[in-house]
């Protein structure tokens, strides 16, 4: 899986950004028909502390899966945004399968 990951408006460090790749590395185990992930971080202009915000496009072949979460870290929003995607692999998942028994069925 090819990896991109923007910091808009600062520079992640490499402990943030190793910490990305193996998050997603982890979820590319889940399903081998994901192709890309774009990560996108940035700060949020509010006056919140929660304004580090986490946003991650998966490219699955017919279909993008896609979450974005704020939060007071960039690795709290990461955390956040990994569960969702996780989530949403698995459904993705289970209805790639369902589909696949229903053609096979008929």
């Amino acid at each position: 899986m090819n990896t991109q990951i923007q910091s808009l408006g600062f520079d992640a460090t490499k402990n943030l950004q190793k910490l990305i790749n193996h998050r997603l590395e982890k979820i590319a185990q889940v399903s081998d028909r994901i192709l890309e992930a774009k990560v996108i971080l940035k700060l949020d202009k509010s006056d919140d502390q929660e304004n580090k915000v986490c946003e991650i496009r998966l490219a699955i072949p017919g279909n993008d899966l896609f979450a974005k979460k704020k939060a007071a870290s960039f690795e709290q929003a990461l955390d956040q945004v990994i569960h969702a995607l996780e989530k949403q692999v698995h459904d993705w998942k289970d209805k790639l399968h369902d589909r696949q028994v229903k053609v096979a069925k008929d």
